[in-house]
């Protein structure tokens, strides 16, 4: 399998997310703040993501060794780069995470469920069990497990995918209209959620977007299953995003 073929067996779900009856009814500034309270737990279990790629694809621990893979090693440390240290809008140096949370308190939206789940977890923490003790819904808890099985199954091609093709490189074009709409109606102050949604777009397509393509290819190399495998992690991480914004929906009814 090659990388296009992966992305052509994708359009079907693709599609349907880019489609969803969800875009529409963010349509006020109250509905805009539910949907950042909500998403705001994808935009963080994200970095799990990146992380763990990090971790398994680099040398974090002493003594320091080679990697043995350089140019996965090379392409994650650039993405992470940009997602946990980017600048922001007043150029102080911020994760893509701590921009988010910010434009939540710019707009209004309630931070502190997130606030409280990031404080509280930590690395001695059973990932999946203090989840399903948390206050949040179900269908959130859904989705972080999904997340946190695929980081726990150690397969870098398997993360690669997921953290490529199911996450938020599908979101900022969807959204920025709508909050530049949602903006321009001087009911709401929007701008710090505009530059954080121009600055995805602008890494992802220049940058990240061809970086994590670039990856996904050197770790499935010659290997049909692996290819296999990330194909189905990807359809898998789709359809758990569109569960997402399925139940997103109902609650904004």
């Amino acid at each position: 399998m090659t990388i296009e073929k992966l992305e052509k067996k994708l359009i079907p779900l693709k599609a349907k997310l880019i489609k969803h009856k969800l875009y529409n009814k963010i349509n006020n500034s109250k509905k805009l703040c539910l949907f950042m309270e909500t998403h705001v737990f994808a935009v963080w279990d994200f970095m799990s993501l990146l992380k763990k790629l990090q971790q398994n694809l680099t040398c974090t621990s002493i003594p320091w060794k080679p990697s043995n893979n350089p140019l996965a090693a090379r392409l994650v440390n650039e993405i992470v780069l940009g997602e946990e240290t980017d600048l922001n809008k007043k150029g102080l140096i911020l994760s893509h995470f701590e921009m988010y949370v910010s434009a939540m308190n710019q707009v209004g939206a309630n931070t502190e469920h997130i606030t409280k789940f990031v404080k509280e977890i930590n690395s001695k923490n059973n990932i999946n069990n203090y989840i399903i003790s948390s206050s949040i819904p179900e269908y959130v808890k859904d989705f972080l497990i999904f997340t946190f099985n695929i980081i726990n199954s150690n397969k870098n091609h398997e993360i690669a995918a997921v953290f490529t093709f199911g996450r938020e490189d599908l979101i900022p074009d969807m959204f920025l209209k709508i909050v530049k709409k949602i903006n321009s109606s001087k009911k709401i102050n929007c701008d710090n959620l505009i530059y954080y949604l121009e600055r995805h777009i602008e890494m992802d397509s220049e940058e990240h977007g061809p970086m994590a393509l670039k990856m996904i290819k050197t770790l499935c190399g010659n290997d049909n299953n692996k290819w296999e495998e990330a194909l189905k992690c990807s359809k898998d991480a789709l359809i758990h995003r569109i569960k997402l914004w399925d139940n997103i929906e109902k609650s904004l009814n």
